[in-house]
């Protein structure tokens, strides 16, 4: 994520400047490139970006819950958040293709207006996912918080990159129910199904600090698994994806490893620096099956041969 910790800026897009700017990281083969700046300035100045030729957008922005990020303020009032907020999503939508798709990761205090906004705008919501995980802030004065958003918008639902066969999963109906039907050979996915709208399982926790994936010095690091769904799902090899807050790099890990081109936008240089390395040095996670790790809440159900002999005989 992107984010400041000095005065409270302007939630008003600075003007863009006509120069194309200089990518401060760069890889080539797939080309990555990371940018340093603010996301509402660079969305507009980056010419793939002011061109619409992104395909795929995933964005973690600062949730405004004063974080002590490396340069951004994580405290502004709630109306200039939320003013900051609608700008860089209007960003994100101007640098879109024709087919492409946007990914939120928000909480609670802030999806209702995201979705609002992105719908006035004429986007369609094709799934309001939820990514829960099992390690909460732990509090008294309510209901401890597990969960965030993942909301996922397109421009067309009639011509968007969907990829469900990159997806597929162990269906609970096979491995705990042993329902004989997740079998039928005319679906042809042999106990297989897409993912339900709730991400949870092994490998999709919080990335705490004595995870493999862990980075130094970055709040709030999104799972391998998670943007290895997303971007499977809605992008192909040698499409662009783009994440206008690169925080710790997970996106261009992830995008790089599946042969997708990538464009990080993040504020702060030492974060950006930092998740260059990590694009560099490749995932910990991807191509592991790690993506196949979300869990039934019962054990199996099977029953040995003998059960159910005697329940079929009376």
């Amino acid at each position: 994520m992107a984010k400041k910790k000095t005065t409270t800026r302007s939630a008003r897009a600075p003007q863009a400047d006509t120069k194309a700017p200089t990518p401060r990281h760069k890889l080539t083969a797939p080309e990555t490139r990371v940018y340093v700046g603010d996301c509402r300035e660079l969305l507009r100045q980056v010419p793939d970006c002011k061109a619409g030729k992104v395909d795929l957008i995933f964005a973690d922005p600062p949730f405004n819950w004063q974080v002590k990020y490396d340069e951004w303020h994580d405290g502004m009032p709630r109306e200039e958040f939320l003013d900051f907020t609608y700008n860089w999503l209007d960003g994100c939508i101007d640098a879109l293709t024709a087919r492409g798709s946007l990914w939120v990761n928000i909480p609670d205090d802030t999806a209702a207006e995201i979705v609002v906004h992105l719908k006035k705008r004429g986007m369609t919501m094709v799934n309001w996912c939820i990514w829960h995980f099992r390690f909460g802030q732990n509090r008294m004065g309510s209901f401890i918080m597990s969960k965030v958003h993942a909301l996922y918008f397109v421009k067309d639902p009639a011509n968007r990159t969907w990829n469900a066969e990159e997806i597929l999963e162990p269906s609970d109906r096979a491995t705990t129910y042993f329902d004989p039907r997740t079998h039928n050979k005319r679906e042809g996915h042999n106990g297989l199904r897409v993912p339900m709208d709730v991400w949870y399982g092994k490998y999709w926790g919080r990335i705490q600090g004595n995870n493999k994936e862990r980075r130094s010095n970055h709040e709030n690091q999104l799972p391998e698994v998670y943007l290895e769904r997303v971007i499977r799902a809605c992008s192909n090899e040698g499409d662009l994806v783009m994440d206008p807050f690169l925080g710790s790099g997970t996106t261009g890990v992830v995008a790089r490893a599946l042969n997708r081109r990538m464009i990080g936008l993040e504020y702060s240089a030492a974060n950006a620096g930092s998740a260059f390395e990590r694009i560099k040095a490749g995932p910990i996670r991807v191509g592991q099956g790690a993506i196949n790790q979300s869990t039934a809440i019962f054990a199996p159900r099977r029953l040995g041969v003998k059960s159910r002999q005697g329940a079929g005989s009376g």
